[in-house]
């Protein structure tokens, strides 16, 4: 009998990675047996990294969420460009703003001394973005563990599958379906925006577009240093009033008409999303909560379980 149920999950699993999401294989207590310090040797990596620069916890987030977006939570955003592999981080949505590479590559060393071949960069990335999450104030959840390591990357995907900048909000909640997350997850995983930065050319048409749905005085501050020509790389942060802390600040800032990017203020703006945001801006609990969910639900976006895929020694290379 617990053959047949085996065969069974794994028959499911198969059926339901054509929809996206298949985590049945996964369990937080994955590496309990094989690596029991795992957990601790990551977060030690991850809070001396976060602590030398806040900005890094933003970082980290946002590559395991660039990550699981292009073809499931496998960690092909990692991957150096070879002969035979077109990486992602050369795709535009990477490209010079992905960051934290190396924060991972160490993480991954540290565990390697304790636990050779046994804990995936797919994993490590969940759990660097929950540690990231705790370190800057914001909610802690249960990681769910055993992903395995991809052996390919799409560039393709990752020009088409992330949601962009200027995106409108029917865009941005269709994109946000096609992974199994819905319009509500989607508005919480945007509240990461409460940390860290964009660059200039990301917001520069928005601040210097006279339009109604942002604060006159709030465009006036962000062009002294964004100027309509040039020094696009120049930084701003996404939250100007508390940048170095994951809270429901995001929300209170798009009811001011302060949304630094299009696709942030885009939440609020007359759509089916209005009620979230204002529900966020409202009830800190709600959206540390909700936030904690939708982070889970994304990482179980199609994992690689099981005989599929493999365990990098590096993260940046197939074994």
């Amino acid at each position: 009998m617990a053959s047949s149920n085996i065969s069974f999950v794994a028959i499911f699993c198969l059926l339901l990675l054509s929809t996206m999401q298949c985590h049945a294989q996964l369990s937080s207590t994955f590496y309990d047996r094989t690596c029991p310090t795992a957990l601790t040797t990551i977060r030690t990596t991850i809070g001396r990294a976060i602590s030398s620069e806040r900005r890094m916890a933003a970082s980290l987030i946002r590559l395991h969420f660039h990550d699981c977006f292009v073809q499931g939570c496998d960690a092909s955003l990692l991957l150096d460009e070879t002969p035979t592999i077109v990486s992602e981080k050369t795709a535009l949505p990477n490209l010079g703003s992905v960051r934290g590479f190396s924060i991972i590559e160490d993480a991954k060393r540290e565990v390697e001394k304790t636990c050779p071949g046994v804990v995936s960069c797919a994993d490590i990335l969940a759990v660097a973005a929950r540690d990231a999450s705790t370190l800057v104030g914001g909610p802690s959840w249960t990681v769910k563990l055993g992903r395995r390591d991809s052996t390919t990357a799409s560039h393709t995907l990752a020009e088409t599958d992330l949601p962009g900048p200027f995106d409108p909000l029917s865009r941005l909640i269709s994109g946000f379906a096609n992974k199994g997350l819905t319009t509500r997850d989607m508005v919480a995983l945007s509240g990461s925006h409460s940390i860290g930065q964009a660059q200039c050319f990301l917001f520069r048409d928005r601040i210097y577009s006279n339009g109604t749905d942002i604060d006159a005085g709030f465009a006036s501050t962000r062009r002294r240093r964004c100027p309509q020509e040039d020094q696009n790389g120049n930084l701003a942060p996404l939250d100007l009033v508390t940048p170095n802390q994951l809270d429901n600040n995001y929300f209170k800032n798009l009811r001011q008409r302060k949304g630094l990017l299009q696709s942030d203020q885009v939440l609020l703006s007359g759509g089916s999303t209005d009620d979230i945001v204002l529900e966020y801006s409202n009830n800190p609990r709600a959206f540390s909560s909700d936030f904690a969910a939708a982070m889970i639900k994304m990482g179980d976006i199609s994992p690689l379980t099981g005989q599929n895929g493999i365990i990098r020694t590096v993260c940046g290379a197939i074994n």
